[in-house]
């Protein structure tokens, strides 16, 4: 089907003003929180599963790949579509359909953002639990493609934890259901597979989600360390006393600096590192944890520990966090982040090499990552308009995912593979692995029709050389 045929009939489905063609008009679609970037055919903006479930049809047909885009602020190229390909996004499919306060469940489109539905559960005595940082823009749609996670996942687990079942697209544009309204379903758990396979399997546009009840008591404590050394002692310790936080984090001391340049959020400028570290359940249990917490910050160095219960107090440590990533604009201004994951006990090993591979290829690396679960994002902050700059981050980022994959690690805790992480992919897993995971995704997409050129490696990539480097104002991590 020639292309203005297509988009004749993709305009029929959905309206003409919801079928975006014009080049300058696809200049914001042509990136997303990567440094990838390529710009597509055309962005279809369906209403309803129904006109989604046709307008994937006809690409189908025409023998078009399909990307499915939900907030764009993704950080391994997971909305980087084909120049031929068709991006689906969906902004007039974000309604919280329904919450069931008996069964502990909402049932959302996918373009309802994640903060909004916690906000929104909140009124009914119960949250969401999956919080990326990203989480006042990112949507749920893009949540379950690359099973994202967050600061609170280190005790409730990431999005795979909270998706009970959902409402499926496939390439074909065929619709069924994944999943249940039960808890436990029999047979195969296609929900589970489908969740993080980054829209390679189907488009989901309907999410039954888990929601949990709010805590009885909530606690936050600073702990404030001499160096990173010492702050990854005492994250072993906590975790050895056998207390899993709701939270705990690390911000270095140039992300400390960074911070508290735009925004005070009570981190001390003459830190080597701070954890940040939540309890939540019960007085009773909350109380007897945070003397444990607290004892086993001071026995391992700490220079002080503050203890946040107010919410405004609370908050304002939060801020800090969830804001390092836009604040290290008035470092540089382009970063490229990192995504790996290395074993808790390994942290000290990893944030050394961080250190060394800095040194060596000359580029700042910033560390503000979840520590409790291993998962670190160090942020390489550089001028994008210096020569060969790019290139050095990139290789700088390839011997860091090296590195986590040899001390018994992965090479992402929550931002997918996309097409940024592809090629490392032989750093973790067999031909073999790899020829199974393909077996998987054609079970479901047999054509390869929907986000092709993802997670496998295959030696290309859409982006130009040198690659163009995301912006740090703005942006989420």
């Amino acid at each position: 089907m020639a292309a203005p045929d297509l988009l004749a009939q993709l305009r029929s489905v959905v309206g003409d003003d919801y079928v975006i063609a014009h080049p300058e008009d696809l200049l914001v679609y042509e990136y997303d929180g990567s440094v990838d970037r390529s710009m597509p055919r055309a962005v279809v903006l369906p209403a309803s599963t129904d006109e989604a479930s046709q307008v994937i049809a006809l690409a189908y047909q025409a023998g078009v790949p399909v990307v499915g885009r939900g907030s764009g602020t993704g950080l391994s190229g997971g909305a980087i579509t084909p120049p031929d390909g068709l991006q689906v996004a969906f902004p007039r499919m974000a309604r919280i359909l329904k919450i069931d306060t008996l069964n502990r469940t909402a049932l959302v489109e996918p373009g309802v953002i994640n903060l909004d539905l916690d906000n929104y559960a909140r009124k009914f005595g119960l949250r969401y639990a999956p919080d990326p940082s990203s989480q006042r823009a990112c949507s749920l749609g893009g949540n379950v493609a690359e099973n994202a996670g967050g600061p609170h996942c280190l005790a409730y687990g990431t999005t795979t934890n909270h998706v009970i079942g959902m409402e499926v697209i496939l390439e074909d544009g065929a619709i069924v259901n994944l999943g249940a309204l039960a808890r436990e379903t029999v047979g195969y758990d296609l929900r589970g597979a489908f969740v993080g396979s980054e829209g390679t399997f189907g488009i989901a546009t309907k999410i039954l989600v888990r929601l949990l009840p709010l805590p009885e008591s909530v606690r936050t404590f600073l702990g404030i360390f001499a160096d990173i050394d010492s702050a990854c002692t005492a994250v072993s310790a906590i975790i050895g006393h056998g207390i899993i936080p709701a939270a705990l984090e690390m911000i270095d001391a140039l992300s400390i600096r960074a911070v508290q340049n735009v925004t005070d959020a009570g981190y001390p400028n003459d830190a080597g590192a701070v954890l940040l570290i939540e309890l939540e359940g019960l007085h009773e249990e909350v109380d007897e944890l945070s003397a444990e917490v607290e004892a086993a910050l001071w026995d391992t160095g700490a220079a002080d520990v503050r203890i946040a219960e107010a919410d405004a107090e609370r908050e304002r440590l939060w801020v800090g966090r969830k804001t390092a990533f836009g604040a290290f604009g008035a470092i540089a201004p382009n970063y490229y982040l990192v995504d790996g994951v290395v074993p808790r006990t390994r942290l000290t090993h990893m944030l050394r090499k961080v250190s060394e591979v800095s040194h060596r290829y000359g580029i700042t690396i910033a560390n503000v990552f979840h520590a409790g679960d291993g998962n670190l994002h160090p942020c390489m902050l550089f001028d994008a308009r210096e020569p060969g700059v790019m290139d050095n981050a990139m290789a700088a980022a390839a011997e860091l995912m090296a590195e986590c994959a040899a001390l018994g690690g992965t090479l992402s805790g929550e931002h997918g593979i996309g097409l940024e992480k592809k090629e490392f992919m032989p750093l973790v897993y067999t031909d073999d692995d790899m020829a199974a995971m393909q077996k998987v995704r054609n079970a479901f997409a047999p054509d390869n029709r929907l986000n092709p050129g993802k997670i496998f490696p295959d030696g290309s990539y859409y982006h130009p050389a040198p690659h163009p480097a995301r912006h740090t104002a703005g942006l989420y991590a």
